[in-house]
């Protein structure tokens, strides 16, 4: 088993910043791709910002240039730098996380992030 545990959510005004942290522990053997998914209400959960074990990087078009995913591998944790939010960037955040050679996905309780006017 692999738990993920996320911290960092919160409360902010538009134009302000977050930094999201999740770290994994348990039966991590070698990590395929960590990141980011947000899900609004009444919205479909939605790809943020994800890294793979190449350190290649996906980010989505409505987040690029304002977010900034980073990981410690020594730590098996992964960052999102949130800068320059916007209400519609409200959400509750998910991290997620799959292995090598495994088809299991494994997703954290989720963090708010609420953006005020």
């Amino acid at each position: 088993q692999v738990q993920l545990v996320e911290s960092g959510g919160g409360l902010v005004q538009a134009g302000g910043s977050l930094r999201l942290s999740c770290a994994a522990s348990g039966s991590i053997l070698s990590i395929s791709t960590m990141g980011w998914y947000r899900q609004a209400p009444g919205k479909q959960r939605e790809l943020v910002a994800i890294i793979t074990s190449s350190s290649t990087i996906t980010y989505a078009d409505s987040v690029k240039g304002r977010f900034t995913i980073s990981i410690v591998n020594a730590k098996n944790t992964v960052y999102l730098q949130m800068n320059s939010l916007k209400p519609e960037d409200t959400a509750v955040y998910y991290c997620h996380l799959n292995q090598l050679n495994s088809p299991r996905d494994y997703w954290g309780q989720g963090t708010q992030v609420t953006v005020s006017s």
